[in-house]
C-alpha cells in the first residue's frame, strides 16, 4: 500500500513577492506543517495528519489572494516533485544539496562543507529562511570538541552541519518518526558526519534526559514552542552554553527573547520576516 501525505496546494492569483510567501508560511506555522515546497506562484504545504491539513484549510478560507486545494500526495511523487523544485542552497561556507544535484563537477570541486539532503517530510532542505538563518549562525560558534543538541531535528541538516563543522558529539531529536527516518537516511548520505545520533525525544520529558549538559543547543521551532520550552532548553544547557533559535517572526521576536531570561543576544539575523538569534549565557 502506497503511503499518502496530507497536503495543501496554495496558489496566489497573481505572482507573490517574498514577503507574501513568508506571511503565508507564518500563517501555516500554527498548524505544524512538516514541509513546505515552493511551486510557481505558491507553495505545497505538507502536514502530519489530515486533521491538521483540514484545520489549515479552514483557516485560509479568509485569504482572498490565494486558491487552496487539499491533496493527498503519494509517497512516490514526493521525490519527483522535490526534484523539479529543489536546487543546492549555499549559506556561507555550507552548501546543502539534494542527491541528484551532485554532478561530476561538484564532486571534483566540493564546497568547503557539502551536506547532501534527500528531500522528504522533514523540514531542512535549506530552502526555508529559518534553516538558512540557523546555518549562518552555526558558523559563528566555536564547535571544536563541543557537545551539541539539535531539538526538532527534522531532516537532520543542522545536526549534520554541526558535526561537519567540528562538534565532537551531536544528538538530533524529534517526535516525528518520519523525520527521524529521513534524518538517518541523510546521515548515510554524509559519511564525514558519522557519529551523529538521532533519537525520539519530547522536550516535555527533558528533565533527567542527560547528566551532561550541552555546549550548544539548536532549536528551529515555532515562536510559541520556543516561549513554552525556554526553561527546558535552559535546563539542558551548560553554564557556558550557546543557543541558536529560529522559526519565529519579527513581530514575535520581543516576546520570544523575553522568554529566555538570563541569556544575552550575541547575534541576531533576519531574512524577510523570519528571525534567527544566537544567545549566550
Amino acid at each position: 500500500m502506497i503511503r499518502t501525505y496530507a497536503a495543501l496546494r496554495i496558489t496566489f492569483f497573481e505572482a507573490p513577492d517574498d514577503d507574501q510567501l513568508d506571511l503565508l508560511s507564518a500563517e501555516l506555522d500554527s498548524f505544524s506543517p512538516t514541509a513546505i515546497n515552493e511551486i510557481p506562484r505558491g507553495i505545497v504545504a505538507f502536514f502530519g495528519s489530515p486533521a491538521s491539513r483540514d484545520a489549515a484549510l479552514a483557516h485560509l478560507e479568509s485569504f482572498e489572494l490565494v486558491d487552496v486545494v487539499p491533496e493527498d500526495v503519494p509517497d512516490e511523487q514526493w521525490a519527483e516533485r522535490s526534484q523539479a523544485a529543489l536546487t543546492p542552497v549555499t549559506v556561507g561556507a555550507i552548501t546543502v544539496a539534494p542527491p541528484w544535484s551532485i554532478d561530476d563537477h561538484r564532486r571534483a570541486h566540493p564546497a568547503a562543507t557539502l551536506i547532501v539532503i534527500q528531500p522528504s517530510m522533514g523540514f531542512g532542505t535549506g530552502h526555508h529562511a529559518s534553516t538558512r538563518l540557523c546555518l549562518e549562525l552555526l558558523q559563528h560558534v566555536p564547535l571544536q570538541g563541543a557537545r551539541v543538541l539539535d531539538v526538532g531535528t527534522g531532516s537532520g541538516v543542522l545536526a549534520i552541519a554541526a558535526r561537519l563543522l567540528g562538534a565532537a558529539e551531536v544528538l538530533g531529536v524529534d517526535v516525528d518518526p518520519d523525520a527521524l527516518a529521513n534524518a538517518h537516511e541523510n546521515l548515510q548520505l554524509n559519511p564525514p558526519a558519522a557519529g551523529v545520533t538521532f533519537e525520539t525525544f519530547d522536550l516535555a520529558s527533558a528533565e533527567g534526559h542527560s547528566a551532561t549538559p550541552y555546549d550548544l543547543i539548536l532549536a528551529n521551532l515555532t515562536g510559541a514552542m520556543l516561549m513554552r520550552e525556554a526553561p527546558r532548553l535552559a535546563a539542558l544547557a551548560a553554564a557556558h552554553a550557546r543557543l541558536i533559535i529560529s522559526g519565529f517572526q519579527a513581530d514575535e521576536s520581543p516576546a520570544v527573547l523575553r522568554a529566555f531570561e538570563g541569556w544575552t543576544v550575541a547575534e541576531q539575523r533576519e531574512e524577510a520576516t523570519w528571525v534567527g538569534a544566537l544567545l549566550a549565557r
